[in-house]
């Protein structure tokens, strides 16, 4: 997971993954399955935490229950396609049937897991969800530094 640092950008381990969820139980699963992988879980229980933490701190994912007490995944995925350098979101749910991974992909989320959760499947969905986002960064970064201009010599 390291890489060399990009000005702004750390893309260096650990990696925090922001777990928007009313449940603590599910903090507690994400956590226990990042236990030595490099993965640091921050925990929110509301779409007001989740956005609180977002804006001040660099947190390339986020897994947010389908299921909010207040608002809903639909509120998180808007608010982060406001910041600086967008997370990738991935939704939570037991009912996690094809209506909901197409919504959530068509809206522009990462990916859909299914609960109770599979150790496996969410290393999985997380790790191509960072090396999407790093991608991402990098292109960014190319594309907005300065073009130099050729000479012939």
């Amino acid at each position: 997971m390291s890489n060399p640092p990009a000005s702004g950008i750390s893309f260096n381990t650990p990696v925090s993954v922001l777990s928007v969820s009313p449940n603590a139980d599910d903090h507690t699963v994400l956590a226990a399955i990042f236990d030595q992988s490099g993965y640091i879980v921050r925990a929110c229980d509301t779409v007001k935490s989740a956005i609180a933490v977002l804006s001040q701190a660099q947190i390339p994912i986020v897994i947010t229950e389908r299921d909010l007490t207040v608002g809903s995944w639909h509120d998180i995925l808007e608010r982060i396609f406001l910041l600086p350098y967008a997370p990738t979101l991935i939704v939570t749910s037991r009912l996690a049937d094809e209506y909901l991974w197409a919504e959530a992909l068509n809206l522009g989320a990462y990916d859909v897991l299914a609960k109770p959760f599979d150790a496996s499947e969410v290393m999985r969905v997380v790790a191509s969800a960072w090396r999407h986002w790093t991608d991402l960064q990098r292109r960014i970064q190319v594309r907005n530094q300065p073009m130099v201009a050729m000479t012939a010599a």
